[in-house]
């Protein structure tokens, strides 16, 4: 039935989300905005140039070149001391990559989507990592599932496609593409999602793709 299986990274593959909330929230404070938990869930699944936009809306004349610098900076100390997986995210890469073309398909920047997964140990099963510096119109638009779709050359509705958040579900949901979505932190509307999932095995058993 699927040709293709797509994943989303961050909050899907490797249990970034978390660690971004934790260094984003210090980050925040440090700025003088210490009460940031709702933007900071707005936040999740959203690229960069959109994500200062929101940043600007909520905290008027806030720094938000020296915010993201600490936020990363903050990020990627907490990384390099753990990076962990979702749970089956190992199994499942490991299995699929013999039957299915594997792709990661990201709203974070090249740089650190590949240092993820090399970190994480995944790198070398994915024949394709598309990311936000790839496209034009990051998610929600469908650009970047297309544009993994096309490169593929395998037809979008026979690609299967692991999210988390609403961004990411709605991208792969308007490029016809079936959407398993696997909450991680924010409750999904269930909207662009075909099927709600506990786990990626959960979500790979009913489409059918994992025993």
């Amino acid at each position: 039935m699927f040709d293709a299986i797509l994943f989303d990274l961050d909050g899907t593959l490797v249990d970034t989300e978390r660690l971004s909330l934790q260094s984003g929230a210090k980050a925040f404070a440090d700025h003088g905005h210490p009460a940031v938990d709702d933007l900071l869930h707005r936040l999740i699944g959203i690229d960069q140039t959109t994500g200062a936009d929101l940043i600007r809306a909520q905290c008027p004349g806030i720094d938000v070149i020296s915010l993201e610098a600490a936020w990363q900076a903050n990020f990627l100390a907490l990384q390099t001391r753990h990076l962990p997986l979702k749970p089956g995210a190992a199994d499942i890469v490991s299995a699929l990559r013999h039957s299915h073309a594997l792709a990661v398909v990201t709203s974070s920047r090249r740089d650190p989507a590949e240092a993820r997964l090399v970190q994480a140990g995944l790198r070398q099963a994915f024949r394709l990592v598309v990311t936000r510096d790839d496209v034009s119109d990051p998610k929600p638009h469908p650009a970047p599932y297309l544009l993994a779709a096309r490169t593929l050359g395998i037809d979008p509705a026979r690609c299967l496609v692991f999210e988390d958040s609403e961004a990411g579900a709605k991208s792969a949901w308007t490029a016809g593409m079936t959407v398993v979505q696997v909450p991680d932190i924010v409750p999904p509307s269930g909207q662009f999602a075909h099927h709600i999932a506990a786990s990626l095995t959960d979500g790979a058993r009913w489409a059918g793709v994992w025993a």
